[in-house]
């Protein structure tokens, strides 16, 4: 009989960045290499960490630790986080990042502007964890750690740290120490990260978008608008919305394609392919509407996909339906987040053609004709 699996937890790299520092710490103290390090997560759980390599030179020591990202890995998976220790002139824990941690360029992100982009939870496990080693000897002394990351620079790429104004690395990140298996957590919380640093740059207008190529066409789009005010917010359109309104965001234009768009028009929020099914009546009311012929609104009715009912109306050069279906989207936007916000929509063709636009300002359709 068939068991089902359970998903593998991973650990952050906050984690490993602790465990690496009270193995160093430990070895510094001790003239000893370590082979493991126990630490306690913020979640209350002790785990017990191998280490990659241990290594002491002089006044300082070194620990690495490869990062586990479960069975829901991420860009940081198989990382090696490494921590530097040594005895600082100073008391204290000084924390500070080395080669491939990035740096916070840009305002609104929980660690100032300057500083290494290692979160708040992190730095207070790291700062824990070397009280417990000085306890456990009954030292007394400052401590500088340096976290680094070899090849950070360039696994920062696949993240959102460019946009976040994050240059140079990775960033140290973790509030519960642990990585859960598919979680959506880390997406919507990306999310309200990119939306914290557009609000603190001064945009007053964001564009969000269900993924990369949309974005590419809403840059297009948007050119005056700064590389920050554009968020990806993936399915989560409803989340997205909400959070826009809680932070004071006036304007928000939503830039997508068919598929999840003639979701969007009909009230539904998360758009993942599994979550709701397009509504082919609804379209075809639509097209009705538009004034499409009784044959293309049957067409329509029994259409497979989205993106062939879009086909169907571009090529019976029925515009006014995209206009119908851009203003339903953003009413049912308005309607989400209760008002309070001026709202576009853009639908765009895979290949980048503006089929429709509309903009509404909190129950005051104006819609833009202006096609392709």
């Amino acid at each position: 009989m068939e068991t089902k699996k359970t998903l593998r937890e991973g650990y952050t790299t906050g984690s490993c960045a602790t465990a690496a520092t009270k193995a160093a710490l430990t070895a510094l103290i001790t003239g000893k290499e370590q082979a493991k390090a126990t630490i306690r997560l913020p979640i209350g759980r002790m785990v017990t960490f191998s280490l990659a390599s241990c290594s002491l030179d002089g006044e300082t020591a070194t620990a690495a630790v490869v990062k586990d990202g479960g069975d829901d890995p991420d860009a940081t998976h198989g990382a090696l986080i490494v921590s530097t220790v040594s005895w600082a002139s100073s008391s204290g824990v000084h924390i500070d990042g080395g080669e491939g941690v990035g740096r916070v360029t840009k305002p609104g992100l929980p660690v100032p502007v300057g500083e290494a982009a290692i979160n708040p939870v992190p730095r207070q496990m790291i700062r824990e964890a070397v009280g417990e080693v000085l306890e456990q000897y009954g030292l007394n002394r400052g401590v500088n750690v340096v976290i680094s990351v070899p090849g950070g620079e360039e696994i920062a790429k696949k993240t959102l740290n460019p946009r976040l104004g994050i240059m140079g690395g990775i960033s140290i990140l973790g509030t519960r120490g642990i990585v859960v298996p598919f979680s959506t957590a880390a997406y919507r919380a990306s999310i309200v990260q990119a939306l914290q640093v557009a609000k603190a740059n001064g945009c007053c207008h964001v564009v969000i978008t269900t993924g990369g190529r949309s974005e590419k066409y809403a840059m297009q789009e948007y050119p005056h608008l700064p590389e920050e005010a554009f968020i990806e917010m993936g399915d989560f359109v409803g989340f997205t919305l909400k959070q826009c309104k809680r932070l004071g965001i006036k304007t928000v234009s939503m830039v997508g394609m068919m598929g999840k768009f003639s979701k969007v028009a009909q009230g539904v929020m998360m758009v993942h392919s599994k979550s709701a099914p397009v509504d082919f009546g609804f379209l075809a009311a639509l097209a009705e509407q538009a004034g499409a012929p009784s044959e293309l609104v049957a067409a329509v009715r029994e259409a497979n996909t989205a993106a062939q009912v879009g086909d169907m109306m571009q090529e019976a050069g029925c515009t006014k339906f995209f206009e119908l279906l851009c203003a339903a989207c953003c009413r049912a936007a308005l309607n989400e987040v209760g008002g309070g916000l001026t709202v576009a929509t853009s639908i765009y063709t895979m290949n980048g053609q503006r089929l429709g636009k509309a903009v509404q300002i909190d129950g005051d359709d104006e819609v833009d004709r202006r096609g392709g």
